[in-house]
């Protein structure tokens, strides 16, 4: 850890220097200041730490599997459902939890995907850095002051402020370099968009600085086309979603792209397909919802059409034998009622293993249910193995995926959460050591 603060320090104080040495105001400045952001990124990431890179998989005690083949397969199935639409396959979050700098370098060798979309300017860095050379649509925020960046890392933001399009637009004119911008247009989910009464001014804003031209692209998100199989305020937001674009036109910046399908948009609705498809969590394997498929498969859809790309281990790490009447774990909440054989695991809500998991889950342990015995920790949990024949320290513990003829999902997680599968993936957290299978 003294090495790595010393190794963060040098690097900052290098850089600081250059960044002094430039003029003030200028381009390079801005640039510098970014190389500063991204050099403290690389240093701070849990997992590009030497000690992963120094370790076999097999010396670690919780990993996570990602599967090349089940990757490809999805992309593959979706883009399929695309058909000659562009396709965007998103990344937030960590990848969905399954290791950003992992899944974009596996995506950048499959021919079919065109962007990366991600939540932020530091996620796209990370694409970059992780090899990325295509193109990347930034959907969340990015800060005034770090907007220079759009173009140092060739990126296409999504609008949705007066505010950051004028800034765009004052940047675009002074490299006399076009920015491709997205509008993100408001049609119902009353967050991140633009209302129609607001188009007159954006347009202005398009008008004023020449060498933004005009929106390269034009997005919406559906609030309500997963969590349900009545499909009304979807039909609603998209039939505002083309009167809205329909008045981009009018007052001369249609868009070249228009977007709005996201996973369950793209399985369920052709119509929702426009120019390019945004699919997240199915890229990953795994149904937007239980409706979401349910729909499909009322529609006639296949069932096996994407499957799980992450399965996530760790090791026993300590048996132990309790009498009846042991209370284990924090607060006492299980009590054993006979003679109890106890295996200790290295994972707690820490690594994203959720505390409401505790008493209810299980996990698997030689192809064989082995159920959670008191509360899960910050780093550690336990379960019980009496019932398991031959267990011993250092085996494998399924906590999403499959051993043997069980399987254990990131939905039937969620469910005894009493959350999403999106929640319970994208809280795995970057610490934990990512394995590329086949």
């Amino acid at each position: 850890m003294t090495s790595f603060i010393r190794q963060i320090n040098k690097t900052a104080a290098s850089l600081y220097n250059q960044a002094k040495s430039t003029p003030s105001g200028k381009a390079g400045s801005f640039t510098t200041g970014i190389r500063i952001l991204r050099e403290i990124f690389l240093l701070s990431r849990p997992q590009e730490t030497d000690i992963h890179q120094r370790m076999k998989p097999s010396r670690h005690l919780s990993w996570i599997e990602i599967s090349r083949s089940a990757l490809f397969r999805n992309i593959s199935a979706l883009g399929r459902m695309a058909g000659n639409r562009i396709m965007a396959v998103c990344v937030k979050a960590n990848a969905y939890g399954h290791g950003l700098p992992q899944i974009v370098g596996l995506i950048a060798k499959h021919p079919r995907v065109e962007y990366l979309t991600v939540h932020s300017l530091e996620e796209a860095v990370a694409c970059r850095e992780s090899g990325w050379v295509r193109k990347i649509m930034v959907l969340g925020p990015i800060a005034t002051q770090n907007l220079e960046a759009v173009l140092e890392y060739d990126l296409e933001p999504v609008v949705f402020t007066r505010e950051m399009l004028t800034r765009l637009g004052k940047i675009s004119d002074r490299t006399k370099k076009r920015i491709r911008t997205h509008l993100k247009l408001e049609t119902g989910t009353n967050r991140q968009g633009i209302t129609e009464g607001e188009l007159p001014a954006f347009a202005a804003i398009y008008r004023k600085y020449p060498y933004l031209k005009r929106p390269w692209g034009a997005g919406m998100h559906f609030a309500n086309i997963e969590d349900t199989t009545s499909h009304e305020y979807a039909e609603y937001q998209l039939k505002n979603y083309r009167r809205l674009v329909a008045a981009m036109g009018r007052m001369g910046i249609k868009p070249t792209l228009r977007h709005t399908a996201c996973s369950a948009a793209l399985m369920l609705f052709e119509k929702t397909r426009f120019d390019l498809v945004r699919p997240g969590i199915a890229v990953y394997g795994h149904w937007p919802s239980k409706e979401t498929y349910l729909t499909y498969r009322l529609q006639g859809g296949q069932n096996d059409i994407v499957n799980p790309v992450l399965s996530w281990k760790t090791r026993i790490t300590q048996i132990k034998r309790l009498p009846a009447n042991s209370f284990i774990g924090y607060g006492c909440s299980y009590r054993t009622t006979s003679p109890t054989r106890l295996a200790v695991l290295p994972i707690g809500y820490y690594d994203g293993y959720d505390r409401s998991l505790s008493n209810q889950a299980y996990v698997l342990i030689r192809g064989k249910r082995s159920p959670v015995r008191g509360r899960v920790c910050m780093n550690l949990m336990m379960v019980d193995v009496t019932d398991i024949a031959g267990v011993k320290l250092g085996d494998v513990a399924t906590l999403v995926g499959r051993d043997g003829k069980e399987v254990l999902t990131a939905e039937q997680l969620a469910e005894w959460a009493q959350t999403i599968n999106y929640e319970i993936l994208a809280r795995l957290s970057p610490s934990i050591f990512r394995e590329l299978a086949h």
